[in-house]
């Protein structure tokens, strides 16, 4: 695994100015790209793009999040970086590289996925964007008002 000193040294990632604008286009069509994969019905045909439609709402509700945080990332494995040592979000970070993996297998090695693995995926990519959008993305009100985590609704 490349670590955040590394995605930094090699300009994977890089400190920028927050962009508000940038955010909230990158959640909307991270929503947009969720909402796709759910228009499709699960087989044999779309299971793979489903899950692609999936993990890519999944990275760019990471990458609003890192510019949240001060940061441009340009190379997927540079995520799990960001979310093991910038966030302190070390099981998440290795779920992410788990569906950061299966997407790349799948998408550049023509790995076969069955429709369990599929479902279990989607699933599992769904319950991860969630979490870091109601933890770090959109907080609930009491976490605004102490300003425990930045959100570009609260800027």
């Amino acid at each position: 695994m490349m670590d955040w000193k590394i995605c930094l040294n090699k300009q994977f990632a890089k400190a920028i100015k927050i962009d508000t604008s940038l955010i909230t286009s990158l959640l909307r069509t991270s929503a947009n790209k969720l909402k796709t994969q759910e228009l499709l019905v699960m087989n044999e045909h779309t299971a793979v793009s489903k899950v692609s439609l999936t993990y890519d709402a999944l990275r760019e509700l990471l990458e609003a999040l890192a510019i949240t945080k001060g940061y441009k990332i340009y190379n997927h494995e540079c995520y799990t970086a960001f979310l093991k040592e910038i966030l302190k979000e070390s099981t998440l970070g290795d779920t992410f590289d788990t569906y950061r993996k299966l997407r790349n297998n799948l998408n550049y090695y023509g790995k076969e996925i069955t429709l369990e693995e599929a479902e279990k995926s989607i699933k599992d990519m769904k319950e991860l964007r969630e979490t870091l959008q109601t933890t770090y993305v959109a907080p609930k009100p009491e976490e605004k008002k102490t300003g425990k985590h930045t959100s570009p609704t609260t800027s």
